[in-house]
């Protein structure tokens, strides 16, 4: 009532009207992203403003390109967001486990309990979840030779809730072997290192790895080879066009010498930089078959590109920054910003070069470099849907790979967690809680079961069922999670289903907190500055 006196235009939602508007938001944001959780999960068509399509299952991507209106609900998808750009995965769970725990509150407060109690349990069970997951935790001993074996579990974990299972047991191989060959030891991992290129071509299966790099463009001259073996590379960024000065001058000429004399004058600077590369190609390349690449970030005029192709030289201009990084990692050798010490300990090496024209595009493959610290993920497909799906599923996969090596442990999956720390925090820590309290906790606990659920829903078999023998097995003592063909408990560990440590500490940290943040608003008031008034 005293905000209408202040402002007579406010909207305002008072104690219940607030707190079901956030509950049914959660519980609507859940519904749209629960059929796209786990292997058997469905995809999502959206379609823009312009009729273009995007066919998807990654909850990262779907709540990026949905248009959600609902404050609310555009709070819990920032979270999920958030999520993937820390850990690489966990959005569509983070928004399951905030509407479940939504849900699970809702029941206590139409009893009459308040939000604070129930906010209290929920602290208490976070902080107890996080230590049962350091002791639930598998650690995995990474040392200068991880275990692919374990890595490409984890990886085929996360690619088989992206894309179907024959492709994604063939990415698991390419996006293990990517990370391990541009890991160093000693030194964080950069995935930048592994550049995802594209192109439409042939079928999704063709995807491929290539140690070495792939670039998306070719060289400028006819005369230059297409393809060249045993190749030296070097990678520069150097000007090697004509450029204007920026002084304006007038030149008087009175016969065709001096004319001539002027234009030698004005290319005499960058045609000494050509002879320069020219003559270390001569010095390098004498007395045997190999090939000499220029690979420039600057420019490269035609009368150079000319200069270079009589001397035998494959030349490619404007390459990208980034790729210039992943060159010197690919082939060694060094990146130069002048040609005034060229030495060749400056180049690089490369056992094959050469051209691919697809259409109007024009792509230059180095191929068969010695000790590769970067590579490229080549990825195909038939249609622009493909690629789309198959990319995200990639960086999930590279991410999924990275965290691993970097966490140095693994949680065993397939719901296998979250049904054994719900036991945890019935059998164990809610006895130990005193007060209204443990209600909140028992919230907690029954809102973690909401993944196993969802994977069972699907996958078309009975949820009831499943959860009843799931926590029977726990009970017995057995770590179990959930066979999604046949409805039966498997062991995670046998299966080799494994979900990414970091991943399930930083759900377990942000979904309780949005969770408690939501519940405690008793009014949602709508009176920002910038309303005016009706007119």
């Amino acid at each position: 009532m005293s905000l209408k006196v202040l402002n007579p235009n406010a909207e305002v939602l008072n104690k219940s009207a607030a707190l079901h508007m956030n509950i049914n938001a959660a519980k609507g944001l859940q519904d749209v992203l629960k059929t796209n959780l786990g292997p058997k999960g469905t995809i999502k068509m959206l379609v823009g403003g312009a009729g273009d399509i995007k066919l998807t299952k990654d909850g990262n991507t779907l709540l990026k390109e949905m248009q959600i209106q609902n404050p609310t609900a555009i709070m819990i998808a920032r979270t999920a967001v958030a999520q993937d750009d820390i850990s690489g995965d966990g959005t569509t769970s983070t928004v399951l486990f905030i509407g479940e725990l939504m849900k699970q509150s809702e029941r206590c407060i139409d009893e009459g309990m308040h939000p604070r109690v129930l906010v209290d349990g929920f602290e208490i069970a976070k902080k107890a979840t996080l230590q049962f997951l350091e002791k639930f935790k598998t650690p995995v001993v990474m040392g200068d030779e991880p275990d692919k074996e374990i890595l490409k579990m984890v990886a085929r974990t996360t690619l088989r809730t992206k894309l179907y299972e024959k492709l994604a047991d063939q990415l698991t191989d390419i996006v293990v072997n990517s990370v391990l060959c541009i890991r160093k030891p000693e030194e964080g991992i950069d995935l930048f290192m592994v550049e995802i290129m594209h192109m439409r071509h042939k079928f999704d299966v063709d995807t491929r790895l290539v140690e070495g790099l792939v670039l998306d463009h070719g060289s400028r001259h006819p005369d230059m080879k297409r393809r060249a073996e045993n190749c030296h590379i070097l990678t520069c960024n150097v000007s090697l066009e004509y450029e204007k000065s920026e002084i304006n001058a007038g030149f008087f000429y009175s016969s065709a010498e001096q004319r001539e004399a002027m234009v030698a004058a004005e290319r005499r600077s960058v045609d000494e930089r050509v002879r320069k590369i020219i003559e270390l190609k001569n010095k390098v390349c004498s007395g045997d078959d190999s090939n000499f690449v220029v690979i420039n970030q600057k420019g490269i005029d035609p009368p150079s590109l000319d200069l270079l192709a009589r001397a035998g030289i494959i030349a490619l201009r404007r390459a990208k920054r980034r790729n210039m990084e992943r060159l010197v990692l690919a082939c060694g050798g060094e990146a130069l910003n002048s040609v005034d010490d060229l030495t060749p300990d400056c180049l690089g090496w490369a056992g094959l070069v050469y051209e691919h024209v697809l259409g109007e595009e024009k792509y230059t493959f180095v191929e068969n470099v010695k000790h590769p610290h970067s590579c490229t993920i080549l990825i195909k497909g038939p249609n622009d849907h493909t690629i789309a799906q198959i990319k995200d599923a990639v960086r999930d996969g590279l991410r999924a790979v990275k965290n691993t090596i970097e966490d140095e442990s693994v949680v065993l999956g397939a719901g296998a967690f979250e049904v054994a720390a719900r036991q945890y925090l019935i059998n164990e820590v809610k006895k130990t809680v005193k007060g209204r309290a443990q209600l909140g906790v028992a919230a907690f606990a029954d809102a973690l079961l909401v993944v196993p659920k969802t994977l069972s829903e699907n996958s078309g078999l009975d949820t009831q069922d499943v959860i009843i023998s799931l926590t029977g097995e726990h009970d017995r003592g057995n770590v179990v999670g959930l066979n999604q063909h046949t409805g039966e408990p498997i062991d995670p560990h046998m299966e080799g289903i494994f979900d990414n440590y970091s991943v399930k500490r930083q759900i377990i940290n942000s979904a309780p907190v949005i969770a408690s943040q939501l519940l405690l608003v008793d009014e949602v008031i709508r009176a920002g500055r910038n309303m005016r008034k009706p007119t």
